[in-house]
């Protein structure tokens, strides 16, 4: 399975655009080889960088198998993609904003899942990856970095 955007690069830099200096837009997102057997798939945004730990920015899941993209900037989800909560306790995109001065990585990772999950709405990201266990057929990911721009 591959993840790739239009946007960026693995490892490269995210575009202002798509952090929270610029226009909070989620990225553009597409994928392909999607192994056979998946009934769900899930997106997991994490900076593994943040000062307290691990911060989330972006969880969906139930994504249908046969859905390849995400649109830039998506709000309402269809197809009855469920978004879990972010790290701002708040369902949605939230895009990076690490401290001045510090280069942070966002981890955009895809699982391709046996099932479809049924999870209580607005779900954390540590209760979807324990539902995810053993379900899990493959997974991808795509890396962007962030360096703020603001100089406090």
């Amino acid at each position: 399975m591959r993840l790739v955007s239009s946007a960026f690069e693995n490892c490269d830099s995210i575009p202002i655009q798509y952090t929270g200096e610029g226009e909070d837009l989620s990225p553009p997102l597409r994928w392909q080889d999607v192994p056979h057997g998946t009934r769900s798939l899930a997106l997991i945004c994490d900076d593994p960088d943040a000062p307290n730990g691990t911060w989330d920015h972006w969880i969906i899941y139930n994504i249908p198998p046969d859905v390849g993209v995400l649109a830039e900037g998506i709000k309402d989800l269809p197809y009855g993609i469920q978004s879990g909560h972010n790290s701002w306790a708040k369902t949605g995109y939230g895009g990076p904003l690490p401290p001045s001065g510090k280069k942070h990585r966002y981890f955009f990772t895809l699982y391709a899942l046996d099932t479809v999950l049924q999870l209580p709405k607005d779900v954390k990201k540590a209760n979807l990856l324990k539902a995810m266990q053993r379900h899990i057929l493959a997974e991808a990911s795509l890396v962007g970095v962030y360096e703020s721009k603001n100089k406090k």
